[in-house]
């Protein structure tokens, strides 16, 4: 290759933009997707969290299906992110501590099969992230936690009305009469004590604990 091409190369090459890291994603499972949802949106580098059902058998399930029992679903959250910016472990790190992950039969005031903690993952990267992140949960709390890390399945979208709930200015009657869902949101998550339980567990390692 003549000098002067090489030359032109090298220097078109530090002109150009590096390529982007093509967008990831995790599913997780911590209790109310709603929170989950609420939680992750605030990290940079996370574009989207999709709350939906996956874990089970039932196709294309409802929520009320989903919570009623018997489809073995979660309700889970996808993350959707910027490897660029924000690491899966990270993420995974920040999960475990937005949780109480000694409750494998709920979270917090939910209780049932579809309130379950757990990581789903899909390929051996993920998995040996996911592992290194329950076991950096268990160093820090000094005994083991009960978040299983499952082979993902089907991800099924929850209906339109969960997504954005926290955030949501639309109206729903609830014990206190029509509010704003994102009211009704804040008012569930204090009464649920879900942020008092992650400091309780967490301290001041609980990144969203207040929110």
């Amino acid at each position: 290759m003549p000098r002067s091409f090489r030359a032109a190369s090298l220097a078109l090459a530090m002109i150009l933009p590096a390529p982007a890291l093509q967008a990831a994603e995790i599913t997780v499972a911590g209790g109310c997707f709603w929170c989950v949802e609420a939680d992750f949106e605030k990290v940079q580098g996370v574009s989207e969290v999709v709350s939906g059902y996956t874990g089970g058998s039932t196709r294309n399930p409802t929520y009320k299906q989903v919570v009623a029992g018997g489809t073995g679903h979660y309700e889970a959250a996808r993350i959707d992110y910027d490897p660029g910016v924000v690491s899966r472990r990270q993420l995974y790190d920040s999960f475990f501590r937005s949780i109480d992950p000694f409750d494998d039969g709920g979270q917090f005031c939910d209780r049932g099969e579809s309130y379950r903690p757990a990581i789903f993952v899909s390929n051996p990267e993920a998995r040996a992230d996911a592992e290194a992140a329950k076991a950096a949960a268990e160093r820090a709390l000094g005994e083991a936690v009960a978040v299983p890390i499952l082979d993902a399945q089907t991800f099924y979208e929850a209906e339109d009305y969960h997504q954005d709930y926290y955030k949501s200015s639309e109206r729903t009657l609830t014990r206190f009469g029509y509010v704003d869902r994102k009211d009704a949101y804040k008012r569930y998550r204090q009464a649920c004590r879900r942020d008092e339980r992650v400091r309780e567990v967490w301290g001041d390692a609980a990144p969203f604990a207040g929110g």
